[in-house]
């Protein structure tokens, strides 16, 4: 096992499975109001620059599940990468708590997080990848259907860290997976060729998103501008809105597709009400499911599952 969980390319199918067993188990004791402090005594940093309602409240209170501390720190209290070397937040943090999470903009700060921590670093969010999300996304999915091999998963919208994280997953786990963006906002390529040179999963980036949901187990979607996009987001509702996940274009893909979304979500752009609150819709299961994956990850990081 990895000190650090920055991305899942790091990690085997074995390993990911692992977490997905170790969740299990945290989930059934957490709904039993079984105690399980596992980490009892121990501290995390939470760093925020980017800000968010599911990432803190999700490690907060997941931490304090397992009989630990989490201490929120937010954009103005560090200010990492500005006001303070990463190397050196990284340092000091490693002397006071046992585990850091971050959720930062520029992936770069994070492999510097983890590369001078002495403690393992859990990445909460970068504007290349989101790997907590997806964990939670496919640990969600085999809840829902059973299995997390050869499905057909189709991701609409931008190409953004979502996406690319998708693709890290399909590089581990077989499935065929479709990336649907607009030209022009496809997801990093670099990430596309890696994930195609695993030969595990068929991987396509396409523009049609008819084609792309056609037979999808599994449609996903996520907002069209990203945090520090907002003086783009007028122009990408234009381009943007053939992608909406809409009752219309959920006809084509099977009856029983599962709707996934990482939230938060903007209602009306890229998924309407009558979707995301739908019968097919699992999104509020893949939000709760985010702590108890996240719970899985800290515990086997810090050698106490």
């Amino acid at each position: 096992m990895n000190k650090d969980f920055i991305s899942i390319a790091d990690y085997s199918r074995e390993e990911i499975e692992g977490i997905f067993q170790i969740t299990k188990d945290l989930k059934d004791k957490t709904k039993s109001r079984t105690k399980h402090h596992l980490c009892e005594g121990l501290t995390m940093s939470m760093i925020f620059a980017k800000p968010s309602a599911r990432t803190r409240i999700s490690f907060e209170t997941g931490m304090y599940q397992l009989g630990g501390y989490a201490l929120y720190l937010s954009p103005n209290d560090i200010g990492i990468g500005k006001r303070e070397a990463v190397k050196d937040i990284a340092q000091v943090i490693s002397r006071y708590n046992d585990v850091i999470m971050a959720r930062l903009f520029q992936h770069d700060h994070m492999l510097e997080l983890a590369e001078y921590a002495t403690v393992p670093v859990i990445n909460g969010l970068t504007d290349y990848n989101h790997p907590c999300q997806i964990m939670a996304d496919m640990y969600t999915i085999k809840e829902h259907l059973g299995t997390i091999e050869n499905l057909k998963i189709t991701y609409v919208g931008d190409g953004n860290n979502i996406a690319n994280s998708w693709i890290n997953l399909a590089a581990k786990l077989p499935m065929h997976l479709v990336i649907c963006s607009p030209s022009g906002y496809e997801p990093d390529k670099v990430t596309v060729e890696y994930a195609a040179k695993q030969g595990i999963s068929k991987v396509e980036v396409l523009t049609d998103p008819i084609e792309s949901v056609k037979d999808a187990d599994v449609v996903y979607t996520d907002v069209w501008a990203s945090m520090g996009q907002e003086e783009e987001a007028a122009e990408r509702k234009k381009i943007f809105m053939a992608y909406q996940l809409n009752s219309e274009l959920m006809k084509h893909a099977k009856p029983n597709v599962k709707v996934m979304h990482c939230l938060p979500a903007h209602r009306g752009d890229e998924i309407t009400d009558d979707v995301v609150d739908g019968p097919n819709s699992i999104v509020f299961d893949e939000a709760e499911n985010r702590m108890h994956v996240q719970k899985a990850i800290i515990v086997k990081l810090l050698g106490k599952a």
